[in-house]
C-alpha cells in the first residue's frame, strides 16, 4: 500500500497524483524511479514544474526548494535569460558532430575567471569530470594510483566510488581507512589503487600519502564534502596534502563539480588551493547535462591530438552540445562577483539565524557550511570530518522528522538537511527557512537530548 489510509469518496489524498505516478514507475523502473539520489518518505514527489526558488508539485503543492537538484541550480527554477537564449537556440540545432562558437565562448568565460584552469575540455556529466581527471592524472604521471578523502562523493567511477559510503562496521581504524567499496561486485584490485584519507587529519595525509607515493597519479581532493559534513578545510590539512603530493610529483585534483558555487573564482581559489586539474559542473550547465576537466597547459596537454594520437582519448557524442553550453554562458555570465556576494550575504544570515535558534533553545544541533550552502547536523559540537558527521540512529530519525517538519510547512529540505540557496531567493525566504526551524526544535522531542 502507498497510503495507510484510504482515499474517501470525493476527497483527494495530499499526494494522490504522486502516487499514481510512483505506482506507474514501479513497473518500468527496478525501485520505481531512475535515480538512487531520489527522496522517497514514503514514496517520490513528481515535479510539475519550477518557478524561481519554488517547486509545485503533481498535485498543485508549492514548495520552497532547497534542493536546486543537488546544487545544480544556481539561479533557481526557469532562469529566463537562459531559457530565452536556450529558445533561440533551439530551431537552429541541439547537437553536432562538429564544435561550435558556443564552446569557445563558455570555455573562455570559465579559463578567465578560475586561476587554476588554462585550458579546459567539455563532458556531459560530474562523474564524467571526475572520471577523466583521474585518467589525465595517470596518463601524465604513468601511475595507477589515486588517494581521496573518505566519505567524499566524486560520481560513480569505481575509483572515485571507493570509500565514500564507509560505515563504522566498515570504514576500519583512523590510522587505516579502509577504501570500502561502493557496490557489490567491485573489482578487488580497485581497492589496492585507492588510499583514503580523514578529512582534516593533516599528519594522517601526509603519512599515508608519502607511504603510497610510488604509486599515486593523484590526490582526489574536495575542498569541502558535501557528504562528509559541508565542513570547511583546516589550512594545515590542505597545506598537508598539497606539499606531500608536490613533494613526491603527485597531482592535485581538485573536485569542485559542488563547490565552484562557493565564489566567482570557485573553492580552491577560496581556500588557496592551487591544483594542477580541477573538475567542474552543475552550476556550468545553467540547468542542462554538463561537466568540465581544466587546469594547466602543461596537464591538460594529455588531451591534444593535434600531433598524433592523445594520451587520453575523450569524447562523448552529446559533449560540448550547444544547449549546455549557451545555458551555461548566460547563466555563468550573471553570477557576477556581486551575485556571488549576495548569495554569501543570505547563507551567512541564515546560518546566523538558525545557530541563534539552536542557543535560544539549547538544542542538540549545529550548523556548518559557508557561502550558499549550509547543513543541519542534529550533534552538539561541529564535526570535523565524515566520522564524526556521520548520523547515529537517533541522529538519523531527527533528520528525517525534521525533514518531513519542513516538507509539511512547504519547504524541501534534502533527508541529510545537506542544502542551498539561489539567486531567485529573498530576504523573505530566509526568514521563511529560519523561521520553520524555530518552530521545528520549539515542538519535536528530536531537539533536545533524546537526539544523542
Amino acid at each position: 500500500m502507498l497510503h495507510e489510509t484510504k482515499e474517501a469518496p470525493g476527497v483527494a489524498l495530499p499526494d494522490a497524483q504522486s502516487a499514481k505516478l510512483f505506482e506507474r514507475g514501479r513497473h518500468v523502473f527496478p525501485d520505481g524511479t531512475t535515480r538512487v539520489t531520489v527522496e522517497r518518505d514514503p514514496m517520490p514527489r513528481y515535479i510539475l514544474k519550477g518557478e524561481g526558488a519554488y517547486l509545485i508539485d503533481v498535485d498543485g503543492q508549492r514548495f520552497l526548494d532547497l534542493n536546486n537538484n543537488f546544487t545544480t541550480l544556481i539561479h533557481g527554477h526557469g532562469f529566463a535569460p537562459a531559457m530565452d537564449a536556450v529558445e533561440r537556440l533551439l530551431r537552429d540545432g541541439t547537437c553536432f558532430s562538429n564544435p561550435t562558437a558556443h564552446e569557445i565562448e563558455l570555455a573562455e568565460l570559465l579559463v578567465g575567471r578560475i586561476p587554476a584552469v588554462e585550458q579546459i575540455r567539455f563532458v556531459n556529466t560530474g562523474t564524467e569530470a571526475v572520471m577523466f581527471a583521474i585518467k589525465a592524472a595517470r596518463a601524465f604521471t604513468g601511475r595507477p594510483g589515486i588517494a581521496k578523502i573518505e566519505g567524499a562523493y566524486h560520481g560513480s567511477y569505481d575509483w572515485a566510488e571507493a570509500g565514500q559510503g564507509g560505515t563504522p562496521s566498515t570504514w576500519g581504524s583512523p590510522e587505516a581507512p579502509v577504501a570500502v567499496p561502493s557496490y557489490v561486485g567491485t573489482p578487488a584490485s580497485v581497492a589496492d589503487d585507492v588510499v583514503i584519507l580523514r578529512f582534516n587529519d593533516a599528519d594522517g595525509a601526509r603519512r599515508r600519502i608519502a607511504a603510497a607515493a610510488d604509486c599515486l597519479a593523484c590526490v582526489l581532493l574536495d575542498p569541502m564534502p558535501s557528504r562528509g559534513g559541508l565542513i570547511p578545510p583546516e589550512p594545515e590539512f590542505i597545506a598537508a596534502v598539497v606539499e606531500t603530493a608536490r613533494h613526491h610529483g603527485i597531482l592535485v585534483v581538485c573536485d569542485e563539480v559542488l563547490n565552484l558555487r562557493q565564489s566567482y573564482r570557485g573553492a580552491s581559489a577560496r581556500y588557496g588551493i592551487e591544483p594542477d586539474l580541477i573538475a567542474a559542473g552543475k552550476i556550468i550547465g545553467g540547468g542542462f547535462p554538463i561537466g568540465a576537466i581544466g587546469g594547466s597547459r602543461r596537464v591538460m596537454s594529455v588531451f591534444d591530438v593535434s600531433s598524433g594520437r592523445a594520451k587520453v582519448a575523450q569524447g562523448g557524442t552529446f559533449s560540448a552540445n550547444p544547449v549546455s553550453m549557451v545555458a551555461g554562458r548566460v547563466s555563468m555570465e550573471a553570477m557576477s562577483e556581486a551575485a556571488f556576494d549576495r548569495l554569501e550575504e543570505m547563507g551567512n544570515r541564515l546560518r546566523a539565524a538558525l545557530t541563534n535558534s539552536i542557543e535560544r533553545h539549547q538544542a542538540h544541533f549545529v550548523i556548518s557550511g559557508v557561502a550558499s550552502l549550509f547543513r543541519i547536523h542534529p550533534k552538539q559540537t561541529l564535526p570535523r570530518d565524515y566520522r564524526e558527521a556521520y548520523p547515529s540512529a537517533g541522529e538519523a530519525a531527527a533528520l528525517k522528522s525534521m525533514s518531513r517538519f519542513f516538507r509539511d510547512e512547504g519547504i524541501i529540505l534534502p533527508a541529510g538537511a545537506a542544502a542551498c540557496l539561489s539567486t531567485a531567493m529573498s530576504d523573505a525566504e530566509i526568514d521563511k527557512i529560519a523561521n520553520v526551524f524555530d518552530r521545528f526544535l520549539a515542538t519535536t522531542p528530536a531537539s533536545t537530548e533524546e537526539v544523542r
